[in-house]
């Protein structure tokens, strides 16, 4: 008989339950390190299943008990309602229900990456952590220097080599400037850091083709196309372009009752954060360039406002994106100068010799004036074209699902 083995994961211990034959039992607790769960998987068979919600370590658990029984699940907690909605809530109760989902097939699972992709999802989370720690500290330099009344900085880089010159003529007090160096020694520190984890990432995009494919849209450079990568993975398992937006969280919500029409609201915010962020980034360096994407996000602008057209060209660059890695194509409108200029990018940042005043090197040409011109005004053509497409074209209204009222059989 197969048995369906329910995990209550937790950072010290696990607990267990087994339905076997209909029967559900408790089986205690075991520790959550390798090898107290190498030691529990030698008593298992390989036709056992086992069940635990997605949490911090549930991937390295998930890893090592794949090789050994016949299927393990990591359901998505947000989806297991009969979990977060029970009256009595405990382990036991948790692990049994764990176990009684599994066995009807009820578990909502969740995607298990694989190493490369768990292993760039670190990285890219480690970046952004870095990022975020920088604009702490650049934060709080600008308020020291708010609170001790120093003018505004006549530079746009206060962090830059003029800015630091000029920030150390300022007058403030002694444990104020004290703190400024202590800040500034930190954020050289960080700098470090970034710089080290950036070109491990380059290292990662010069060898991966999605990467490449993906820089083709506007506004996606090499760090936000290595964390789509890593978030989505593999875009072969999504069988459409909305699966994946559903993905990233940036589908609207539904909610529709009877025969009432539905009514869309805000984006889900489902999945990662970060990566939803990248994508709104992209979105907003891609409505400044011209092109489609540009037409596009002015008309949504024009009739809803900025922020909400904003998240609409994330989500049709999130379209655009699975139909270009899925079909194996560029993006039609791509500049063919400015997408060799980031690749070269790429290669320098992966380590690359660099050989500046070689006028054959690749992305030399973005250099010239005449060929960007030429490149911009054929994707302004291609703009243009987008904006009288859609100037004709007019969408349909929703179809009235009302039902007909019921003809009034006693008259009157």
């Amino acid at each position: 008989m197969v048995r369906y083995i329910g995990m209550d994961v937790h950072r010290e211990f696990a607990q267990l339950a087994v339905l076997e034959d209909g029967l559900v039992r408790d089986e205690g607790r075991i520790g959550v390190t390798p090898e107290a769960l190498r030691a529990w998987a030698d008593t298992l068979c390989p036709d056992d299943q086992v069940a635990l919600e997605a949490t911090g370590n549930s991937d390295a658990i998930a890893t090592l008990l794949t090789p050994i029984v016949g299927r393990v699940v990591v359901s998505n907690p947000v989806k297991t309602r009969a979990i977060a909605e029970a009256k009595v809530k405990t382990d036991k109760v948790d692990a049994r229900i764990l176990a009684q989902l599994l066995a009807a097939d009820f578990l909502p699972p969740v995607w298990l990456p694989d190493e490369r992709t768990r292993s760039l999802r670190r990285q890219v989370h480690r970046r952004a952590h870095l990022v975020r720690q920088r604009t702490r500290i650049k934060n709080q330099v600008h308020a020291i220097l708010a609170r001790n009344l120093v003018p505004t900085p006549p530079v746009s880089d206060l962090f830059g080599k003029t800015g630091r010159h000029w920030l150390s003529q300022q007058v403030l007090p002694g444990d104020e400037r004290s703190s400024v160096q202590a800040l500034l020694r930190q954020l050289d520190f960080h700098g470090e850091e970034l710089a080290i984890v950036d070109r491990e990432l380059a290292v990662e995009a010069f060898a991966d083709p999605v990467v490449a494919r993906l820089m083709s849209i506007p506004g996606v450079d090499a760090i936000a196309a290595i964390s789509i990568v890593a978030a989505v993975g593999d875009f072969t398992r999504f069988t459409s372009a909305d699966k994946l937006v559903a993905y990233v969280g940036l589908n609207p919500k539904v909610r529709q009752s009877g025969n009432s029409a539905p009514v869309h609201g805000r984006i889900s915010k489902a999945g990662r954060a970060h990566v939803r962020g990248v994508l709104v980034e992209a979105a907003w360096s891609a409505s400044r360039a011209p092109g489609p994407l540009r037409a596009f996000y002015q008309r949504v602008r024009g009739r809803r406002g900025f922020p909400t057209a904003v998240v609409a060209t994330a989500r049709k660059m999130t379209v655009l994106a699975w139909h270009l890695v899925t079909k194996n194509q560029d993006y039609a409108f791509a500049r063919p100068g400015l997408l060799t200029h980031k690749r070269r990018k790429l290669q320098l940042a992966a380590g690359a010799p660099s050989r500046r005043g070689n006028h054959g090197t690749p992305g030399a040409a973005y250099n010239s004036k005449q060929q960007r011109a030429e490149e911009n005004a054929a994707v302004e053509q291609a703009e243009r074209a987008y904006q009288v497409f859609v100037a004709h074209w007019q969408p349909r209204k929703p179809a009235n699902h009302r039902a007909e009222r019921p003809a009034n059989i006693g008259g009157a």
